[in-house]
């Protein structure tokens, strides 16, 4: 799957869901799927019951779409995880979890996903004093991310700076005024917060 570059409200109504691809609008009465919730063209308000195979191809669709990684990456997440102890499908998500695109919008830096990637791929973010710039950079427990001290003054973070409050998941702090925040833990299954069905991946990986 190429970079998609079409209205992500489309993605949302494809898969039945908000995936929250928009920041603050998806929380709004502006958000498109409150309005046309049936799936984009002619025939999606029309077309006929999944098959099994079908609601496993759109659970691993929705996912990819909600974290923004193309099947390439995401499938070596699920070989990965498929090697660890645990199952396999909570390991894979956990390790999405801890790309630091995800970390930095977890951490209110980005108000989106996209948002967050994008700041992370400018080279605005540091992981323990040192600058990166690759979005699927795995944190690990202890690491420190901070806005690097130049880009502070950016208008993306001037909000943040003033006190915006962020519901951060248990394994995470952040300072707002010093735009820092830490990895005190890495997340377990019962941080992931999208409701995702990762068996049926495991089940389509596995066919």
């Amino acid at each position: 799957m190429a970079r998609y570059t079409g209205s992500v409200c489309r993605l949302c109504r494809r898969e039945g869901a908000k995936l929250f691809l928009k920041g603050e609008r998806c929380y709004s009465p502006k958000c498109a799927f409150t309005h046309r919730i049936t799936p984009p063209g002619q025939h999606g308000a029309s077309r006929k019951k999944n098959s099994e195979y079908s609601l496993q191809l759109r659970e691993k669709q929705k996912t990819k779409r909600i974290y923004g990684i193309l099947e390439k990456q995401f499938k070596l997440y699920y070989e990965k995880a498929d090697k660890m102890r645990g199952m396999t499908g909570e390991n894979m998500l956990i390790l999405i979890e801890r790309r630091l695109d995800n970390v930095a919008y977890k951490l209110g830096l980005g108000a989106s996903r996209a948002q967050a990637r994008q700041i992370v791929s400018h080279g605005l973010l540091c992981v323990n004093g040192v600058t990166v710039n690759i979005p699927s950079f795995l944190v690990k427990a202890g690491d420190e991310i901070s806005v690097k001290e130049n880009k502070k003054d950016k208008a993306v973070f001037a909000d943040i700076k003033a006190g915006r409050s962020v519901n951060l998941p248990k394994w995470l702090t952040f300072d707002n005024e010093k735009l820092k925040g830490a990895v005190v833990a890495l997340p377990t299954g019962e941080d992931i917060d999208s409701a995702i069905a990762d068996h049926l991946i495991v089940e389509l990986y596995s066919r």
